[in-house]
């Protein structure tokens, strides 16, 4: 029997196409740029330091009973899709969307709005499991600890974004990049910490330097 037979007649659908229009969403759109960052950039910085930020938790935890430890790549599939609403959303300054409770819970509502949307462009077969990507479920200690990770992950990626434009001579990232580290280091986490003390000095470096 042929697979076709998961899908509905000859129907096509959209989500794929959806997704790679996140090339053409600009984040940081109150700021003055050197370069500009698109949301399927971030996505791919957050995606590949969540990734990091579980291995180390996990090496750092792997001896304590009952500790809760994720499976890297999940939360690499979390934080690759973490931003995904922002198709339909756009991209709301930070400023905004966390100014207080009432905007905050408006805003979730309006990310699991889009989700649903999202999720819809696919078969009905396969919506499950992207709504779980896309809305996740917090009502376990192991998703809650993967999207810390992710939120982490998340505010390291603006990190080295304002670090990347500082480095370029532009100074309109400065307040930003002071702001942004003084949350990392109030992330109660020590795979966070070591990452930013191991990892983060070599960004910036020339491509000699980091080989060496």
């Amino acid at each position: 029997m042929s697979e076709d037979f998961l899908f509905e007649n000859d129907k096509r659908y959209g989500f794929f196409a959806m997704l790679d229009r996140m090339a053409y969403i600009n984040r940081w759109g109150l700021m003055k740029n050197s370069r500009f960052e698109n949301l399927k950039e971030h996505s791919f910085d957050v995606a590949v330091i969540a990734h990091a930020l579980c291995v180390l938790h996990n090496k750092i935890n792997e001896d304590i009973e009952g500790a809760v430890l994720p499976d890297p790549y999940k939360v690499q599939a979390l934080a690759l899709y973490h931003d995904c609403t922002e198709i339909i959303t756009g991209d709301l300054p930070t400023p905004i969307k966390y100014k207080n409770e009432q905007i905050k819970a408006a805003y979730r509502e309006v990310e699991n709005d889009a989700a649903n949307t999202l999720a819809g462009l696919l078969p009905n077969f396969m919506q499950d499991d992207y709504i779980k990507l896309l809305a996740p479920d917090l009502s376990s200690e192991e998703q809650v600890l993967c999207k810390k990770l992710v939120k982490a992950a998340d505010r390291i990626a603006a990190y080295l974004k304002c670090l990347s434009e500082r480095i370029s001579g532009n100074c309109e990232f400065s307040s930003a990049q002071d702001t942004i580290r003084e949350s990392i280091e109030k992330i109660d986490l020590p795979e966070v910490r070591l990452f930013m003390e191991r990892f983060v000095p070599s960004y910036g470096l020339t491509l000699d330097e980091i080989s060496n």
